[in-house]
């Protein structure tokens, strides 16, 4: 029976081989959802996925696009604000 912590479906299950020609049963912890646009709900390009830790390995120019709402407005979205922003 496997520990309490593991019996739930938070975790991903993963069978390995191992060198002894054993399938062993690995727990991996499943992938966050993908970015999402704050405003459209429209998928983010260019934003990893990954749990903290993983993320925290990569450099900061890869963690989201460079420009201004990068990470948090996708393209469309960003280029609207900054049109209404000069209109004001």
């Amino acid at each position: 029976m496997p520990a309490n912590r593991y019996r739930s479906r938070s975790y991903k299950r993963v069978y390995k081989n191992t060198p002894g020609g054993e399938n062993v049963l690995r727990y991996k912890k499943k992938k966050p959802s993908k970015h999402v646009c704050a405003e459209c709900g429209e998928l983010l390009h260019g934003v990893p996925r990954g749990r903290p830790y993983e993320i925290n390995k990569i450099a900061k120019t890869h963690k989201r696009p460079n420009r201004p709402f990068g990470g948090y407005l996708c393209s469309n979205c960003a280029r609207k604000h900054f049109k209404n922003e000069a209109r004001k």
